[in-house]
């Protein structure tokens, strides 16, 4: 000590550390106040920044009120320095970590607002919090005056080494963000792999892609295998599409009449089904002359994947009920099967599924 501690100096430095704590007591209710209107804007980066800022702001004013006392005390020069040096490696510890979660909070913000709704890609989300906690540990050494060259080095050999045991690991989070910055498949969109797995992509992290089945399993797929399968995405380029449904009527059939019909119960079904696209134009396509029947495609817009199964329930349920208040037919497949009895052939007609099992017997 310079000078021996007076009951002034002590008075000085409670009334520092007071007012430091002071301080973070009222920012920390000013910020409260904040995330409350931060919470009303549409963008949900603001409540990230303030979040961070609940935690930044009070413990730096803490540590400017613990600074200020020490300056006001009579210490030595050695144990300010250490004070000093101790306070600075814990504010930049603290900002390291606030930083980390802001940043890690806007890059899921932004992942999920051009990804859909069906969760984030936390891919990104980790590599920027390793990024940011990486670079706030190297600060620290500096100011603690240790030389982060000779660390350096020593990671690069090491990251080396690493790379050639993480092989498999590597190659996944490279596969993850390659699969993410070209945009072939984002959380969100409906996916089908030429394996016959299919599902929506809930989210793509360093390792593995996850995909929920419309059955609500989860599909764990890891990124390099994903890279290289061939893969229909119903998503994109644009989440709405178009949904065949086959039929049939009998040859006794006005066409025209049967075309307008089926006409008014697909505007029924597009107008009153959710999920449907009443601004889609609808098309009848006839192109079979079978067996016992003319077939024709119907084509209905739907505005999502999972939609179609509901639109074509209701659109059959309807169609048939339809078709037959206006006595339209839709036969059933028929055969006719001869069987041999002795020298007799007998004819014999069968219909429907029996027909397509009938045999000849001798």
């Amino acid at each position: 000590m310079n000078r021996a501690m007076t009951l002034d100096d002590l008075t000085l430095a409670g009334i520092a550390v007071a007012a430091g704590l002071a301080g973070a007591f009222l920012s920390r209710t000013v910020l409260r106040w904040l995330a409350k209107h931060a919470k009303r804007t549409k963008w949900s980066g603001d409540d990230v920044i303030v979040d961070a800022l609940r935690t930044v702001v009070p413990w730096a004013s803490i540590a400017g009120g613990v600074a200020a006392a020490a300056a006001i005390l009579p210490l030595h020069r050695a144990v300010q320095h250490h004070v000093d040096q101790g306070l600075t490696v814990w504010i930049i510890f603290v900002v390291t970590l606030s930083a980390a979660r802001v940043v890690a909070g806007l890059v899921r913000s932004v992942t999920q607002s051009r990804s859909g709704v069906a969760g984030s890609a936390t891919i990104f989300v980790n590599i920027t919090r390793i990024l940011v906690l990486a670079i706030g540990f190297l600060v620290v050494l500096q100011t603690l005056g240790i030389s982060i060259a000779p660390l350096l080095t020593a990671l690069g050999v090491g990251g080396l080494a690493v790379a050639l045991a993480l092989q498999d690991t590597l190659a996944n989070l490279f596969a993850g963000v390659h699969i993410l910055a070209s945009k072939t498949v984002q959380p969100g969109d409906y996916i089908r792999l030429s394996t016959g797995e299919e599902g929506y992509v809930e989210d793509i992290n360093w390792r593995q892609t996850t995909v929920r089945q419309l059955s609500n399993n989860l599909i764990v797929i890891p990124n390099g295998q994903l890279a290289k399968t061939n893969m229909t995405n119903f998503t994109r380029p644009e989440q709405q599409l178009t949904i065949l449904v086959q039929a049939g009527v009998g040859y006794d059939s006005d066409l025209e009449h049967v075309e307008r019909v089926t006409l008014e119960v697909v505007a029924e079904v597009m107008h009153e089904i959710t999920g449907a696209l009443p601004e889609h134009e609808p098309a009848i396509r006839f192109h079979t002359f079978g067996d016992s029947r003319i077939g024709f495609t119907v084509i209905l817009g739907v505005g999502e994947f999972s939609d179609q199964y509901r639109i074509k329930h209701e659109f059959i349920k309807r169609l048939h009920r339809r078709y037959r208040d206006e006595g339209i037919t839709i036969p059933a497949p028929t055969r006719t099967v001869t069987l041999h009895q002795g020298a007799v052939a007998i004819p014999h007609q069968r219909s429907g599924a029996d027909a397509e099992t009938g045999t000849g017997l001798n």
